[in-house]
């Protein structure tokens, strides 16, 4: 299991930017997508996650509203387009796989232990 995020770069305050994460995986359906950011001197933070279809995503507080995550199985890709950035999103953003056995008793989780797969994060920096 692989997976590699990109698309971050510097964007002014109010733009918007999309991040892509590629997961590699024989069985890229079987896992849920969690995004999650980290600002300099600060803890993990919860950004989002996805189910195996798209139908069910959650966010976190702080970006609820503005962040939009969808994917697409064909393309073992999950995105995270990002909108009305703020300075405050300024963070290293990464995706991490979490494995599900069984689809009908998923419970969708924000924490960062319940995730086995990282990949490399991607910086965005909004600048004011």
């Amino acid at each position: 299991v692989q997976l590699q995020a990109s698309g971050g770069g510097l964007v002014q305050t109010g733009g918007s930017l999309r991040l892509s994460c590629v997961f590699l995986a024989r069985t890229f359906h079987e896992y849920a997508i969690g995004w999650f950011r980290q600002a300099p001197g600060k803890e993990r933070e919860f950004v989002g996650n996805i189910n195996w279809n798209g139908e069910y995503v959650y966010y976190g507080s702080s970006v609820k509203g503005r962040f939009i995550i969808s994917r697409s199985n064909s393309q073992s890709t999950v995105y995270l387009q990002m909108n009305s950035l703020k300075p405050e999103d300024t963070a290293v953003y990464s995706c991490a796989g979490r494995y599900i056995p069984d689809w009908t008793i998923y419970r969708a989780s924000a924490r960062a232990e319940d995730y086995a797969y990282w990949g490399q994060g991607t910086l965005v920096t909004v600048s004011s």
